[in-house]
């Protein structure tokens, strides 16, 4: 068995890598002049938790069989994905600047097969946790010591492929699945609320055989007790609804729908930045 590469980084450190995260997503998104901010931002501090602190992967070996898998289902969040694996060594950190520009391995969306550290190409909403839910059905056919982790967003649970995932996994008692709902409350059109309501999501969780964990997604300590708790369930997938602020850090973005998939300006990037520190 290959040798486990968790960093088990401290609260204080993820958070310092959860910043520098921030940072990275508002610079390459003004420098690709389009992409998603407002998700990527309120999901940083549960990536940062999930790559620095949880999860068995290593940058020297991206297929190692007994690495823990990661599945961004919301993959337009992947400017919080590419500055993570940036962080863990997966790629060049200047490559980030290459962002949907044409030739580039970091497209709109992850794809697989292109770069390093992506498990499992995304994009359409709704199709993620079933993929999540093969690998973790895998994983236990195989007797397999990894576990699988996705992050969901909320406007995403309106997707009805969302709840036939949610089925099978609790069908399977697949608990070496743990998903994180990014419960930002926003999505593309306004508040999910007035979309779509997806609410209640945990009482939905629950009813559907999952074990359900409700968190401050910005609080870094809450995310680790979470995950903790997770690895203990046995005979159920754990959801972790996470809560959190879309555009997280910085004052201008936050709360606000219209910076789900506008990238900021020259001007607005040196606000942000300066905020971000």
């Amino acid at each position: 068995m290959a040798e486990c590469k968790r960093e088990n980084l401290t609260a204080t450190e993820v958070a310092a890598k959860a910043l520098e995260m921030r940072r990275m997503i508002i610079e390459m998104l003004t420098e690709a002049g389009s992409g998603h901010p407002g998700g990527s931002l309120s999901a940083a501090d549960i990536m940062a938790a999930l790559f620095f602190h949880e999860m068995n992967v290593d940058a020297a070996q991206p297929k190692m069989a007994e690495r823990d898998r990661f599945v961004l289902c919301k993959g337009h969040a992947a400017p919080a994905l590419y500055s993570v694996l940036a962080l863990k060594g997966f790629f060049p950190k200047e490559d980030v600047f290459t962002l949907r520009k044409l030739g580039s391995h970091l497209q709109g969306h992850p794809d697989m097969k292109k770069l390093p550290g992506v498990d499992v190409s995304t994009g359409s909403l709704g199709q993620g946790l079933s993929m999540a839910s093969g690998m973790a059905l895998g994983g236990k056919m195989d007797d397999a010591p990894y576990r699988v982790y996705a992050v969901l967003g909320d406007g995403e649970l309106e997707e009805g492929q969302v709840w036939e995932a949610a089925m099978f996994a609790a069908h399977y008692k697949l608990d070496n699945l743990c998903a994180f709902v990014d419960n930002n409350g926003l999505q593309i059109d306004g508040n999910i609320d007035c979309v779509l309501s997806p609410n209640p999501i945990a009482d939905k969780w629950r009813a559907f055989g999952w074990h359900v964990i409700e968190i401050d997604g910005h609080d870094i300590q809450e995310i680790f007790m979470a995950l903790d708790q997770a690895r203990t369930v046995k005979g159920q997938p754990t959801m972790i609804v996470a809560h959190t602020v879309k555009g997280k850090g910085v004052s201008f973005m936050e709360n606000q729908a219209g910076w789900h998939g506008a990238a900021p300006k020259p001007d607005e990037k040196d606000r942000a930045l300066a905020e971000l520190v």
